[in-house]
């Protein structure tokens, strides 16, 4: 029977290539001169931006987001926190990576291909939705059905089978 699965991963290997590209146009860049701005990394792959000011910190991050964007990888898997105070009058911002399909989103995808009334079936397996059926162009179209309903993390297909 055709299937596919609906996933939602981040390519870490372009996140670290436009987490590298944005430090070196930061320490590069005229007006991030002696603002002490930097971007770091923790063991949960997520970036932390530290600046002098909440303007700097708001330029850091866009830096970051125009390197996602150039390397490919989905803005909506970016998830940044407040701006919080630091010691010595600095700020600094946590930019987590949204990666696996939580159970919430899953169901709502299950919900979206029922409802469109095609004849194909959805379940949830661990951090992905099997989407099954009989023809290949009822798979196709609902595919489709998942890209028009728009949801707010970045969603990729994967294993399409005959």
């Amino acid at each position: 029977m055709p299937s596919f699965d609906v996933v939602s991963e981040v390519d870490l290997m372009e996140v670290e290539n436009a987490f590298n590209q944005a430090r070196k146009e930061i320490a590069q860049r005229f007006d991030f001169k002696g603002t002490h701005t930097e971007l770091e990394r923790d063991k949960e792959q997520n970036v932390l931006i530290r600046a002098g000011s909440e303007g700097r910190a708001e330029a850091a991050l866009q830096v970051l987001m125009e390197k996602l964007a150039k390397r490919g990888v989905a803005l909506e898997s970016l998830d940044p926190q407040k701006l919080e105070p630091a010691s010595g009058g600095h700020v600094r911002q946590l930019v987590k990576l949204k990666r696996g399909l939580k159970i919430e989103d899953a169901r709502k995808i299950v919900a979206k291909v029922k409802e469109s009334g095609i004849k194909v079936q959805a379940a949830i397996q661990g951090e992905a939705v099997r989407v099954t059926g009989k023809k290949r162009d009822d798979l196709q179209a609902a595919i489709h059905a998942i890209r028009a309903a728009a949801f707010p993390i970045p969603l990729q297909f994967q294993n399409f089978r005959d």
